[in-house]
């Protein structure tokens, strides 16, 4: 069964109602990333960045996939096929896909701040000031903030290093170190970039792009490329 490797962004869950702090000039409901998203906030106002991912886990947990992420779920009848996202939501699981790797983090679960191999999935959407692990250390949102170490980019630049087909989604290639994983692509195999807005990239030979929102332009990809009848 070919591998095909998937890198996800957040235009994917964009389709499903969740908000991107890059179509908001660097702002998510008008937080700043900085008081928010980094080691520093965290110092800092702990309380606010409590708050914030409650705020977003709130939301999130209302959103439902969408005919996206449904059809990558469904190219696993037919292909091995890897996801590595961006996104911090839990839609491509939700939708069915069995193998996912979260580069950002994973916004219902929580972790250490003192050993962050001490990873828990949450019941709910409220982690709060008090919520200890078991070494008795205050919990945090278990996202990788800027500024942080991306400690599954190694696992997915493995996954990528065995593609024989790699498909781009609802992602810029802006944000690195995630979108680098295009240069982990075996020589020659097919690179599939989908996306209404063109990549700030060269596109080579081996690769395709399809103009499109996520939804549409899989049914595109599928139809015209993947399983053409």
């Amino acid at each position: 069964m070919k591998k095909l490797v998937v890198l996800s962004g957040a235009g994917i869950s964009a389709e499903s109602g969740i908000s991107t702090f890059r179509d908001n000039n660097g702002l998510w409901d008008n937080y700043r990333i900085e008081d928010v998203a980094t080691p520093e906030a965290w110092i800092r106002n702990q309380e606010l960045v409590l708050d914030f991912y409650n705020q977003r886990r709130k939301q999130a947990a209302d959103v439902k996939p969408n005919a996206a992420h449904y059809a990558l779920a469904e190219l696993e009848k037919h292909f091995d096929v890897t996801i590595v996202t961006q996104n911090v939501d839990n839609l491509h699981e939700i939708a069915g896909s069995t193998k996912v790797i979260h580069l950002h983090g994973e916004l219902f679960k929580s972790r250490s701040t003192k050993d962050p191999k001490l990873v828990y999935e949450m019941n709910g959407w409220e982690l709060k000031t008090g919520d200890l692990c078991e070494l008795g250390s205050q919990l945090r949102p278990h996202i990788v903030w800027f500024g942080e170490e991306v400690p599954m980019m190694e696992v997915a630049v493995d996954v990528t290093e065995q593609a024989d087909m790699f498909l781009v989604i609802g992602t810029s290639l802006a944000v690195y170190p995630a979108a680098g994983l295009v240069h982990y692509v075996p020589i020659g195999k097919r690179i599939y970039i989908v996306d209404p807005n063109k990549p700030d990239i060269t596109l080579k030979s081996n690769m395709i792009f399809i103009q499109e929102k996520a939804t549409t332009g899989m049914q595109t990809l599928i139809k015209k490329y993947l399983l053409p009848e």
